[in-house]
C-alpha cells in the first residue's frame, strides 16, 4: 500500500516467516506477540520467522528453524503449501511468507526472549474481508498506509496484516 517502500535505499536482510495455518476442524492461524524490549518490531503480532542462517538452505528452512526456535513447533507437524508474496519492510527486512499446513496435536514452547505470547486466531476471521481495515499514520515524517485486524485485543497490523491479505486475495481470486 505504499508504493514508495519499493524505492527505497536500504540493503534487504533476507528472511522467511512461517503462516501456519492449524489443522483443526475450523481452521486457525498461528500469531506471536514479540517483546517489548526488541529493537525492531518490539510488540507486534507477527509470524514466527525470522533473519536467513547461512547454513538455511531456503526460505522454507529459515521459516521452519525459526518457528521451532521461537515457539516450538516441530517441523514434523508442518507440511509446506507454498509461499506468499515477498515483503520489504521498512526495517531493511525481505521477508519470505512459507504457508504450512499444521497437524494437531502439538505442543509449544515459547522462547521468552523473542516471544511473549503465541496464539490462535480464527482463519475464518482472518479471511473475512470486513475484518480487513485500510488504516494510516505518520511514522518517520510520512503517511504509511496499512491494513489492520484487530483481534481480542490484539492488533495486526502492517507486514504481518498484508501477508494476511495476501493469502485471502489468492483464496479469492
Amino acid at each position: 500500500m505504499n508504493p514508495a517502500w519499493g524505492t527505497a535505499r536500504v540493503t534487504a536482510r533476507p528472511s522467511a516467516v512461517l503462516v501456519p495455518i492449524v489443522a483443526h476442524h475450523e481452521p486457525s492461524v498461528i500469531l506471536i506477540q514479540r517483546p517489548q524490549t526488541m529493537t525492531a518490531h518490539a510488540g507486534e503480532v507477527s509470524f514466527p520467522g525470522g533473519k536467513v542462517d547461512a547454513a538455511d538452505g531456503s526460505p522454507i528452512e529459515t521459516a521452519l528453524r525459526e518457528a521451532e526456535e521461537e515457539i516450538g513447533l516441530v517441523r514434523s507437524h508442518v507440511e509446506v503449501l507454498g509461499f506468499l508474496d515477498c515483503y520489504q519492510v521498512r526495517t531493511g527486512f525481505r521477508i519470505v511468507p512459507v504457508v504450512g499446513l499444521v497437524t494437531p496435536p502439538f505442543t509449544l514452547q515459547i522462547h521468552a526472549g523473542e516471544v511473549v505470547d503465541a496464539f490462535e486466531v480464527p482463519f475464518a476471521f482472518l479471511m473475512d474481508s470486513a475484518n480487513h481495515r485500510k488504516q494510516s499514520r505518520e511514522m518517520r515524517g510520512e503517511t504509511q498506509h496499512f491494513y489492520a485486524m484487530p483481534w481480542q485485543g490484539r492488533y495486526i497490523w502492517g507486514a504481518t496484516a498484508a501477508m494476511i491479505r495476501n493469502l485471502f486475495e489468492r483464496l479469492t481470486s
